[in-house]
């Protein structure tokens, strides 16, 4: 059976409150952002993960090293604490938001060329209609 760890990071990037989504499965990472706006409380975080988790999309796989090691719970606790100071996400966060971007640009790029030349074609087909409308009567 697949392991498959998140992780939630809530940040503030002026002007809003940034949630990263952190997905681990087979040694490949993906991340999604989610703009919260106003300070979220932490049971509007919590019930925001719980209605919208699989409604969230996720960037394109990253492949990223696991170490999978048992820890002493004093050291995980004072780490959760250094991330919680922490501000930002990591690099291979970024590097997956970065791609999803990129992804989500494309796709609009192409939706919007698609759009720009059905409706040139409208258009010309109207044009063409109109001329045939001019010389039907002769």
């Amino acid at each position: 059976m697949d392991k498959v760890t998140s992780k939630l990071t809530v940040f503030f990037q002026e002007p809003f409150w940034i949630g990263v989504f952190e997905r681990m499965s087979e040694g490949r990472l993906s991340v999604c952002k989610v703009t919260f706006g106003a300070e979220p409380k932490d049971y509007e975080v919590h019930d925001f993960v719980l209605k919208n988790y699989y409604r969230l999309r996720f960037s394109l796989d990253v492949v990223t090293d696991v170490k999978e090691v048992c820890r002493n719970p004093k050291r995980v606790q004072r780490e959760v604490h250094k991330q919680v100071q922490n501000v930002g996400i990591g690099t291979k966060s970024q590097l997956a938001l970065k791609l999803q971007q990129d992804q989500m640009k494309t796709e609009r790029k192409i939706l919007n060329r698609e759009q720009r030349e059905s409706e040139k074609q409208r258009h010309f087909e109207l044009r063409q209609q109109k001329k045939k409308e001019k010389h039907r009567g002769r």
